[in-house]
């Protein structure tokens, strides 16, 4: 037994000594390293390195370097494949083992093949196998002293052209104002502050960029660019001594301050935006600020085209890989610049919105905010200046006011008109007796009382009440009608929910709450909580035309045209009903919308007069609207919204407007 034990002893001695006597094997290590690599474990990787090579640079220019690379080069999917020989032949204290490399950059796969030589060194009292490395395990083609660079094509950005072809943001031409140093003489403070005074720019930022590390005395050094028409401040900041010019190209708006709201403009991305983007940008790159230049972001960039190229010490280069220039595709939107700038200058700077619908097709013909913004300032780098002045204007022209919620008025009532006819709540005989100018339902609305201007003094019939805007009428019908075939009737309309498929986001139409009698009897004429965005307004005239179908509004060409959102929302009698007592509001003299008639036109319209007021008997803010179209040529139908109408008339200022657009 003790003889048993004793040859076990010496077996698992023997064991022992021969674990701690096994060669390293080069594979092994080579295998070891490859899995760091991988992993981009680059500050271990170098403890694989040889003697010569940690001669040649040091950890940390090591780790920098292939941190530095890889980041810049957006390097992933990185797979570093090597498989292990059966057999190692060794010569000299040497192995070579072939490897294969693939990644990822942004400028497309880079792969390669490759050989490591392995050495045997040995440290700390033991030997092991260490990895020959040079700069071409980064790219074989990277040699000692070789840099990188990324030359990049820029792509064209796409434009963005009105239903015939109209440029609304194009690429054009510009000119950028410069300073050549050498020019100024002796008088430099004197030229930055001139230059500062005129342009609207800091002197800080004209010293700073004078003085940035690539200038020389007789380099032109661009300080700001203006708008290619700016005639006046073109001749008046180039003749101050030293100051030049030269023409580039940029992205400018056509139409102005007339599709500023609806197109917006691109300005010079910003860290957040570059990190929020997550690749497919660089920090000089533009990108779309507001509007459809923003909506459209992705579809008008394009992708600028980049190499990434070894330059050699001898001047030659070798291009590791290529990504092709792919310029951005165009939008072509259904307005029409024409009728747009009409619109818009009919406004006058009238805070308020519009838009133009071919009501038949759906297209949207116009979308009008004011007042506005030249987009050619603020896309070409607006000053502080600038920015002020829109700042201080109390009309806020930077609000898009075509996006948001207004409570309609009494431009509602046709629809109210429709849900109570199609709900047999009331008929075109049907009348409500009404007397004076106010009526409440009963005692318990305390003081509060429905309100009307016209004070017809006996029977009111729906036709009566739509000619002349009968407030009381409506109330008394939705009264009728009921508060769940009433917001029902809303939503057939389209009320809170999204238009389908349009390009620009609106806010969307809304009932708020009709918790009572009261509010009710408000929602009916417009009033209470209920908000309606102008393209959802127009949009719910289109049944009248479209034998009781409500017509899908569009804004790009091509997206659904004819196509019908809510299919018979009302009969076609109800429609032609409407729409004849629609004619009479504009015809009749005792009409609200009189004033829109015009000879050899049969125009049928609704005005409205909202009131914005904290409770009954105050004076608040009104806004005036008026929607209308021609029956008898129904290719445009115009909703416009004027705010603060006090004391002018109410509709009056939109009803005078949208004439003005029909009859040119």
């Amino acid at each position: 037994m003790k003889k048993i034990i004793g040859m076990l002893f010496l077996l698992l001695i023997a064991a022992m000594v021969t674990g701690c006597n096994k060669e390293p094997k080069p594979e092994e290590r080579f295998t070891a390293y490859v899995k760091e690599w991988n992993e981009h474990n680059f500050d271990k990787m170098y403890d694989y390195l040889s003697e010569e090579a940690q001669g040649k640079v040091s950890k940390e220019d090591f780790t920098d370097r292939y941190e530095k690379i890889y980041k810049d080069l957006e390097i992933k999917n990185l797979k570093v494949d090597f498989k292990a020989p059966e057999e190692v032949e060794e010569k000299d204290g040497a192995v070579e083992f072939p490897f294969h490399v693939k990644m990822d950059s942004f400028a497309g796969e880079i792969a390669f093949d490759h050989t490591a030589v392995l050495t045997k060194e040995e440290r700390d009292d033991a030997q092991n196998w260490f990895v020959n490395w040079d700069t071409t395990f980064i790219f074989p083609q990277l040699e000692e002293g070789d840099k990188i660079s990324l030359p990049t094509t820029p792509a064209k950005r796409g434009d963005i052209v009105d239903k015939n072809g109209t440029g609304l943001a194009v690429t054009g031409k510009v000119s950028e104002i410069g300073i050549i140093p050498s020019e100024m003489g002796d008088d430099e403070e004197k030229v930055i502050k001139q230059v500062s005074d005129v342009l609207g720019l800091s002197k800080e930022k004209i010293k700073k960029e004078l003085s940035a590390s690539w200038v020389q005395p007789e380099h032109f050094v661009p300080i700001k660019k203006i708008p290619g028409d700016a005639n006046d401040l073109l001749e008046k900041v180039t003749a101050i001594p030293g100051v030049n010019n030269r023409t580039v190209e940029a992205r400018v708006y056509p139409l102005g301050e007339a599709a500023a709201h609806l197109i917006g403009y691109v300005g010079p991305i910003t860290a957040e935006e570059l990190e929020e983007a997550g690749g497919g940008y660089q920090s000089s790159d533009v990108i779309g600020k507001r509007g459809l230049e923003q909506v459209f972001e992705e579809k008008l960039k394009g992708e600028n085209g980049v190499k990434i190229v070894i330059n050699k010490e001898d001047g030659t280069e070798e291009v590791l890989a290529e990504r092709e220039v792919k310029d951005g595709e165009d939008v072509q939107l259904t307005i029409d610049a024409g009728v747009q700038a009409e619109i818009f200058n009919e406004l006058k700077g009238e805070a308020g919105a519009a838009t133009a619908l071919n009501p038949v097709t759906g297209e949207t013909l116009a979308l009008v905010s004011s007042p506005s913004f030249d987009p050619n300032i603020l896309s070409l780098g607006a000053t502080a200046k600038d920015w002020e002045k829109l700042d201080k204007n109390k009309k806020d022209p930077l609000a898009t006011r075509f996006k948001n919620g207004y409570a309609p008025g009494s431009v509602l009532k046709p629809i109210t008109s429709a849900i109570a006819l199609e709900a047999g709540a009331v008929d075109w005989k049907k009348t409500y007796d009404i007397k004076g100018l106010s009526w409440q339902k009963d005692a318990s609305w305390g003081g509060y009382s429905v309100t009307r201007v016209s004070d017809t003094n006996g029977p009111v019939d729906l036709e009566k009440a739509l000619v002349l805007s009968d407030n009381i009428f409506f109330a008394r019908a939705a009264l009728d009608l009921r508060q769940d075939k009433f917001i029902a009737g809303l939503k057939t309309f389209g009320f809170e929910e999204d238009i389908p498929d349009y390009a620009f986001p609106l806010d969307k139409s809304t009932i708020g709450n009709i918790d009572s009698d009261i509010a009710l009897a408000d929602s009916a004429y417009g009033q209470g909580q209920i908000e309606m965005n102008i393209v959802h307004l127009a949009t719910t005239y289109t049944p009248l035309i479209n034998k009781g179908n409500m017509i899908q509004p569009v804004l790009v060409k091509g997206v659904a045209d004819s196509a019908v959102w809510k299919e018979g929302i009302m009969s076609e009698k109800t429609a032609a009903d409407i729409q004849n007592a629609l004619v009479k509001v504009v015809e009749d003299p005792k009409g609200t919308a009189r004033g829109a008639r015009i000879s050899g036109k049969r125009l049928a319209g609704k005005t409205g007069t909202a009131e914005l007021k904290a409770k009954q008997g105050e004076k608040g803010k009104e806004n005036g609207f008026f929607v209308a179209y021609d029956t008898e040529k129904p290719d445009m139908l115009v909703a416009m919204l004027i705010e603060d109408v006090q004391g002018r008339g109410g509709s009056a200022p939109a009803v005078d407007r949208v004439k003005k657009v029909f009859e040119k």
